[in-house]
């Protein structure tokens, strides 16, 4: 299992740092966790192509998490991609469905796909949900951002697991969700002593990683304020481990 790190910032536009949007590579699939807005062309500069996406896991509906939907859609439309496009899964919390003919209304039939290109699978928003897929099964556990939010554990069929909480402040279904896992990749959007509801701050992060006995940390999602202070300072108050702050095109294996 492989990943990349392509956008560690969130709505706040920096020019290091992309909205959330992180590619995950089991053996030969692609699976893309959050798309936000500049996610398609990251991908290019990455070196990836979108149209190679397996499957998009979507953790909730704000616009940094979701807005290049719009765009992948459209891009997906162009003749000499959509020839050859394979099929592909959306995974997503409750809802996606209706979001997502919302979405699609302004722009009447341009992000329109053929049938059967595109598979949606919905997961619970309000209790612990279980899908298994070719070669990872997926995890999925609410999270406390909004009633959409879930955070997800992805487990190859080796047992190697990464868990992702995207946006989530401090609540027991992340820590229990990230129990064990190899990787753990949490929000830090704002510094110690300034939080903010339904995000972490570098030791709240820290906290719950301790708590979850995971083997290694991975810090992302940070609001300028956050940049601007110790995160690594921060987040070692209440976590010794292996940590790491994540910073665009970042690339990591986990053994």
């Amino acid at each position: 299992m492989k990943l990349i790190i392509l956008g560690s910032g969130t709505s706040v536009p920096l020019a290091d740092r992309a909205s959330p949007a992180i590619a995950i590579f089991i053996e030969d699939l692609f699976l893309l966790m959050d798309i936000g807005p500049g996610t398609v062309r990251q991908l290019a500069v990455a070196g990836l192509n979108y149209q190679d996406i397996d499957y998009i896991g979507i953790s909730h509906f704000h616009p940094d998490h979701t807005a290049d939907l719009i765009h992948f859609f459209f891009a997906t439309r162009y003749p000499p991609i959509l020839d050859k496009r394979k099929p592909f899964t959306i995974i997503a919390p409750e809802g996606f469905n209706r979001f997502l003919k919302l979405l699609k209304k302004p722009y009447g039939t341009w992000l329109d796909l053929p049938a059967g290109l595109m598979n949606i699978v919905e997961l619970k928003v309000d209790k612990n949900d279980k899908k298994e897929f070719d070669k990872f099964t997926i995890r999925s556990a609410p999270v406390n951002h909004t009633p959409q939010s879930i955070g997800f554990r992805i487990e190859d069929n080796s047992g190697r697991t990464v868990v992702y909480s995207a946006d989530t402040g401090y609540c027991e279904e992340i820590v229990d969700l990230a129990t064990g896992a190899d990787l753990l990749i949490l929000e830090s959007s704002f510094p110690d002593g300034e939080a903010m509801a339904g995000h972490l701050t570098p030791s709240e992060a820290g906290n719950i990683a301790t708590q979850s006995g995971v083997k290694r940390l991975i810090l992302t999602h940070f609001y300028p304020e956050c940049l601007r202070t110790d995160i690594e300072a921060q987040c070692r108050r209440t976590y010794q481990g292996d940590l790491i702050l994540a910073a665009d095109l970042m690339s990591l294996s986990i053994e």
